[in-house]
């Protein structure tokens, strides 16, 4: 079969298998998903942004939907990133460190207020950072020993070296709320931070209002003084709110919007790469994937540029590497490229000991080559790659069961060890600096979203060498060649190895209501960035 006759072939394969999709992702909106959603979206007034996105509220702790209050600028951490990922001053001013890199110390910005009228003392700040200490967030993963306060500055205490330790400051987790937010048991009862926008109203887990603190008035155009966010779980749903004048920003679109939005008249669209990436995560423990040939057959059988055009409508989105371009200092040019050869793939299994069956489907030792692959429908394209997935294992007589459930499923999965495979979208941006992420993910025992019963030594070594280096300062060349060195040796054994199969990188589509300008995506999706937009 010629090579052309082979990709038509291929194409109409994903197509089928983006149709057969449908159904089973149907079938697990049945809970309720499906119907029409629970919370009415009413039309607000005409000088009130509307932004519409597919998460919910589900608690106020800033553990759990910080970020959404972090995104709608009603709170603010130590420390900001810019669009490159170099860190910027937020409630502080500057940090430096000490030569052994133990001691970090924060001088706090002065003469700023809460919401509620309250002083943001350094004594509130501390407060706030050893709550988020003993709490399910980032902070855990530098090994913190002491934290006080020397005049207004934050001095914190390590029990050794982590040079990414100032992005930790950065992440939703750290946000910096008043005294008057907390229970006499440290709860969060109420949402008082120190952002350009404070709460006007909340109702969880689906809606909140916000309106500026101090009214601006500009020459240039009229900001925006009152928002709402409200959670739409279907990407159709948001679209038609869009289509209709009821929403003016709305994220997470599917293709099928993005081509129902362009070139609408009420509508513009944004988009930029984001530093996430879809990948399957393998049970490397598990009996028929310990054996790396198993899993660089299944990397071989996936056609990255064809579910990226036949599913996302953008074939620059198959994924090459783990790391996107979005991720410039991980990203490596120079290493080969992940590619599609069913016969090679074919030819490791058969090496593997995998004969093919009368059914289609390989056997071993009496064993049949089948597992399950989970995943969820909170990113509604996941369903319809992992049938994508399925159908091109098949072709390699791997026999697949597409499950779709929750989130949750996948690192209660990991935990339990029950897990095979996994589909999911890995965000390597979770902080600007992924190595505290790669830590949890590639780290001796692995990671809800990583490795899976994975052996390795190299790598953790390699990124527990990373986080011990201090920040490398401009005129270190040597350091800097170092530490790029460790990256793509990093890269090139998990390309080599795969505990994660990459699939396809992630863009970030957005509506942009025509009233508007000045919008922009943050590639970090730390802030929806309100603030800087006008009223056309």
């Amino acid at each position: 079969m010629s090579h052309d006759l082979k990709a038509v072939r291929r194409r109409a394969l994903l197509a089928a298998a983006a149709l057969a999709a449908v159904q089973p992702w149907r079938n697990a909106l049945a809970h309720g998903d499906d119907a029409p959603h629970s919370h009415a979206v009413t039309r607000a007034d005409a000088g009130v942004l509307t932004v519409v996105g597919p998460w919910e509220m589900t608690g106020l702790d800033p553990s759990r939907s910080g970020y959404m209050f972090a995104r709608m600028e009603v709170v603010e951490t130590l420390l900001e990133v810019d669009d490159s990922g170099h860190l910027r001053a937020g409630l502080a001013t500057t940090w430096r460190v000490s030569d052994d890199g133990l001691q970090w110390r924060i001088a706090l910005r002065s003469g700023r207020r809460y919401h509620d009228g309250s002083t943001l003392t350094p004594a509130s700040v501390l407060a706030c950072l050893q709550r988020a200490a003993q709490r399910p967030g980032v902070l855990q993963l530098a090994a913190i020993a002491a934290m006080q306060l020397e005049g207004s500055d934050l001095v914190i205490t390590l029990r050794q070296p982590f040079g990414p330790f100032p992005y930790l400051l950065t992440h939703y987790t750290t946000q910096i709320l008043a005294p008057a937010s907390f229970d006499a048991r440290g709860n969060v009862q109420a949402i008082i931070g120190s952002g350009p926008y404070r709460i006007r109203s909340l109702s969880l887990p689906q809606q909140f209002d916000v309106e500026r603190v101090a009214l601006i008035e500009s020459g240039q155009g009229r900001p925006i003084q009152r928002a709402r966010y409200i959670s739409v779980s279907r990407a159709e749903t948001r679209t038609l709110l869009v289509q209709s004048g009821q929403a003016d920003l709305a994220f997470s679109l599917d293709p099928p919007s993005i081509r129902a939005l362009q070139d609408h008249p009420r509508a513009a669209l944004l988009s930029t790469m984001l530093p996430r990436t879809t990948i399957l995560k393998l049970n490397a423990g598990h009996p028929f994937l310990a054996d790396v040939r198993v899993r660089r057959a299944i990397a071989l059988c996936i056609e990255r540029e064809g579910i990226a055009r036949a599913l996302l409508r953008d074939p620059d989105l198959g994924a090459t590497q783990l790391f996107p371009p979005a991720l410039a200092r991980w990203h490596d040019a120079s290493l080969p490229p992940l590619q599609t050869d069913l016969k090679q793939a074919r030819r490791l299994l058969e090496e593997a000991g995998w004969r093919l069956g009368a059914d289609g489907v390989r056997w071993r030792e009496g064993q049949r080559l089948a597992l399950n692959l989970t995943t969820f429908v909170d990113r509604p394209e996941l369903p319809l790659i992992a049938t994508a997935l399925q159908e091109e294992m098949r072709q390699i007589g791997i026999a697949v069961r597409v499950v779709i459930g929750n989130s949750s499923d996948i690192p209660a999965g990991h935990r339990s060890g029950l897990l095979q495979m996994a589909l999911a979208a890995r965000n390597y941006g979770n902080l600007p600096e992924p190595v505290a992420s790669l830590l949890q993910d590639f780290g001796p025992e692995g990671g809800d979203w990583g490795a899976m019963g994975w052996r390795n030594a190299e790598v953790p070594a390699l990124l527990a060498q990373l986080a011990a280096a201090p920040a490398v300062p401009a005129d270190r060349d040597r350091d800097r060649d170092r530490d790029r060195s460790l990256r793509q040796r990093i890269t090139a054994v998990l390309q080599e190895q795969l505990p994660v199969i990459p699939v396809v990188w992630y863009r970030q589509t957005c509506a942009v209501s025509r009233r508007l300008r000045g919008a922009s995506i943050d590639p970090f999706e730390r802030s929806y960035r309100i603030s800087s937009l006008q009223w056309t």
